[in-house]
């Protein structure tokens, strides 16, 4: 999720899963091929298993970007057809490339050429008014040809006109069964469905149809949902971490980040979602995002003030 799912935010959710594949940001071809590539891709090697989500339209950038991606180590390249941004459309990328699915294809191919680990795609039901079954099936078929190694649905239709990106997550209607049928009519094909998870219990009602759930800003804003994954996906013997467990192994990693010259809040920004409906849960956020407190604890003794304000109830001066 672009402007979310950053290394930070991407190491904080690391503890909570071990095995979860997780995606950075939505990062251009050409800001990899131009820009600052350690702090594009740049990651900590316990983010593994990671993807790299790529945005772009030139077969060969994105060539270039997926063999970069292994050699930096990534364990997938995947590319957003997804996104309906104004912004992703002036780039040509994005959720408009559903109505070009032969340039699709021959990214797909042009990546799989160069690399070896997965090439996988992100896409919708539809667009606009482009939404029958028939031609998502047409488009789906055309990634196939192409070799594509998973594909991702977000099951709402996408409007390129007319809708924020948030609007686009919100107003479409879900229509999982659509993701469904794509799964019985491509049943060598790995699918992946996204869009209105917020469970574990309901992620495991759709891996019932389909072979992977993505669950995005749900993890984000309630991330303790993804804390028992390991134990009961991946048959994981180890105990659950508490969410204070998870806060302690948080701190050494904000104290070596602050000293590289990463400011507290770009960290502590993603740990806010923690207490998520618990009890003081509130006084949390506070504590992390008042600048009163950030200017008396410039460091991770603000994390510890909040963590010790939800355990005493009272706030340290």
């Amino acid at each position: 999720m672009m402007d979310y799912t950053d290394r930070h935010c991407r190491y904080f959710l690391r503890l909570l899963s071990k095995h979860t594949l997780l995606y950075t940001e939505m990062i251009t071809t050409r800001a990899i091929i131009h820009g600052n590539r350690d702090k594009l891709l740049g990651y900590d090697l316990t983010e593994h298993p990671l993807a790299l989500q790529l945005g772009g339209s030139n077969p060969q950038e994105l060539a270039e970007c997926a063999k970069i991606a292994e050699q930096w180590g990534y364990d997938e390249v995947n590319l957003n057809v997804g996104c309906p941004s104004d912004r992703v459309q002036s780039g040509m990328f994005g959720l408009c490339l559903m109505a070009k699915p032969d340039l699709v294809a021959d990214c797909i191919k042009a990546m799989k050429d160069v690399v070896s680990i997965p090439v996988t795609v992100k896409t919708r039901i539809g667009y606009d008014h482009n939404d029958s079954y028939h031609e998502l099936t047409d488009f789906i078929q055309t990634l196939v040809d192409a070799a594509v190694d998973q594909v991702i649905i977000h099951a709402r239709k996408g409007w390129l006109k007319g809708l924020s990106p948030k609007e686009n997550r919100e107003i479409p209607p879900l229509q999982y069964e659509v993701v469904y049928k794509i799964k019985q009519d491509f049943p060598d094909l790995p699918i992946g469905i996204n869009g209105g998870v917020h469970s574990l219990d309901e992620a495991k009602k759709h891996l019932q149809h389909v072979n992977h759930v993505m669950i995005g800003r749900s993890a984000y804003h309630n991330p303790y949902i993804l804390a028992t994954i390991d134990q009961e996906l991946h048959q994981c013997v180890q105990p659950i971490m508490t969410r204070e467990e998870i806060i302690e192994a948080m701190l050494p990693y904000i104290e070596v980040q602050l000293i590289k010259g990463c400011s507290l809040n770009s960290i502590t920004r993603h740990i806010l979602g923690l207490f998520h409906a618990e009890p003081n849960g509130k006084l949390w956020r506070r504590i992390l995002s008042d600048p009163q407190f950030q200017q008396m604890h410039p460091n991770s003794t603000i994390v510890k003030a909040a963590l010790h304000a939800l355990q005493t109830k009272e706030l340290e001066k």
